[in-house]
């Protein structure tokens, strides 16, 4: 394994968060390749907490743009504080100065998340999450971004990146994105992890926990997921439900553990109706 690769696998972990050698081959490119990381893969897999590890590791901040259907460039790059405005020209019409150009200037610039991550020092990690979320048009608008990682503001001029930010983007697949925007990222696919991977990332996230008792819960995820579920548990279900039974003083999984923390995985009443239905016993039995 690349030296690079390995300390920034140890780095990681000691920010809380396990990773694989593929994947952190891939960060690591990402990274001296200044390319933008494109993470696919299920709900709850781990893909946010990428973001913040790698944030936490570089010591830099986290911008974060959460995306929506209908977001556009007023709520992604930047916009204008109009109720300011309008009362420093009510203000200065009344005082008989009037000075239109002003009141395009900094004092009433709103930075949206893309263009904090192209202006703030040191360069911050820029997370654009659920890209799948938004729209076509957006996307679009996103690829201007990342081919130049610079803003035009007609009334203030062009804001260019001195030092481009580490971009990552999340997508749930719950639609295609571009080609276009693809070829301009590296990919990893990130699915749920093994049960070994999982029972690592309970002990690392709960340390009190019985190592016996992280590994039953991790194969018990590993079955859940299998099942016909709405929402399947992700990592963050799966940690909850082990700091519920380890708060619970639970050494091992049992029917009145698993009874009493059932909400910790399930978050819709029919996922709680049908493994009721099938049994409790779905998490511990083959």
């Amino acid at each position: 394994m690349n030296e690079q690769v390995r300390r920034l696998q140890e780095e990681l972990h000691r920010a809380h968060y396990v990773v694989e050698e593929g994947l952190a081959t891939v960060l690591y490119l990402a990274q001296r390749l200044a390319r933008p990381l494109l993470l696919e893969g299920p709900a709850g897999v781990g893909k946010t907490a990428l973001a913040k590890a790698v944030a936490t590791v570089r010591s830099v901040s986290l911008v974060r743009l959460q995306c929506y259907e209908g977001l556009d460039a007023s709520q992604a790059l930047y916009d204008w504080d109009y109720p300011k405005q309008l009362l420093t020209a009510r203000t200065a019409f009344a005082e008989g100065v009037v000075n239109q150009a002003a009141l395009y200037s900094e004092p009433f610039l709103i930075e949206r998340p893309l263009l904090r991550a192209l202006r703030e020092r040191p360069a911050p990690v820029l997370l654009i999450d659920e890209v799948d979320r938004a729209d076509e048009e957006f996307e679009a608008l996103l690829l201007e971004f990342l081919s130049e990682f610079q803003i035009t503001i007609p009334e203030m001029g062009t804001f260019r990146a001195e030092e481009p930010p580490i971009v990552i983007l999340t997508s749930n697949r719950t639609r295609d994105l571009s080609d276009a925007l693809r070829r301009r990222c590296l990919y990893v696919w990130i699915d749920y992890p093994s049960p070994e991977q999982e029972a690592a990332i309970i002990s690392l996230h709960v340390p009190q926990i019985a190592s016996e008792l992280a590994r039953q819960i991790a194969r018990g995820m590993r079955r859940l997921r299998k099942l016909s579920l709405l929402k399947p548990p992700g990592l963050a279900e799966s940690l909850d439900f082990a700091q519920a039974l380890h708060e619970l003083g639970a050494q091992e999984l049992d029917e009145e553990g698993v009874r009493l923390t059932l909400g910790c995985l399930l978050k819709t009443e029919e996922d709680l109706n049908f493994v009721r239905e099938r049994g409790l016993d779905v998490l511990w039995n083959a």
